[in-house]
């Protein structure tokens, strides 16, 4: 199967820099799968689930939004958080979302804080999906670097 390069950053580092078979992410439209030779497109991402397929494997990201933009060969990710499935704590996870949910639940629905804590509730609960869907699995990914490790 062909391949393209793939790039996701975050404020912080770039997550990963390799290629990829396929990547599937979550956009304001819904879910996209990008292939090799995909038309060129930008859009905005939600909070969710990005998989990266490489070699026949998967390697299972939660994002909390950004943006995407494919252009010929390249899918450049640039997103606010990016964090592999066994990189993510559940149980802290579990514990910032209902500490997010608290205050939320403390604020006005009219205040501009709620809309951010919307936000950041949104991302504990894409952070606890992809950990929850994938620990279980024995799932073998892709390191930042494209090898396969268990």
């Amino acid at each position: 199967m062909k391949t393209f390069k793939l790039e996701i950053t975050t404020p912080e580092h770039v997550v990963y820099r390799d290629e990829a078979t396929s990547v599937t992410l979550p956009t304001v439209n819904g879910e996209i799968t990008v292939l090799a030779n995909h038309l060129p497109v930008v859009t905005v991402l939600t909070a969710g689930e990005l998989v990266i397929r490489k070699d026949g494997t998967e390697s299972p990201y939660a994002v909390s939004g950004g943006f995407a933009k494919v252009d010929g060969q390249k899918l450049s990710i640039l997103a606010d958080t990016a964090e592999r499935f066994d990189e993510i704590d559940e149980q802290r996870a579990e514990e910032a979302r209902q500490r997010v949910e608290q205050l939320r639940q403390s604020v006005a629905a009219d205040d501009t804080q709620y809309a951010q804590l919307a936000g950041k509730i949104e991302r504990e609960l894409a952070r606890l999906h992809v950990v929850r869907k994938h620990k279980h699995r024995g799932h073998v990914g892709i390191t930042q670097e494209g090898v396969r490790r268990e």
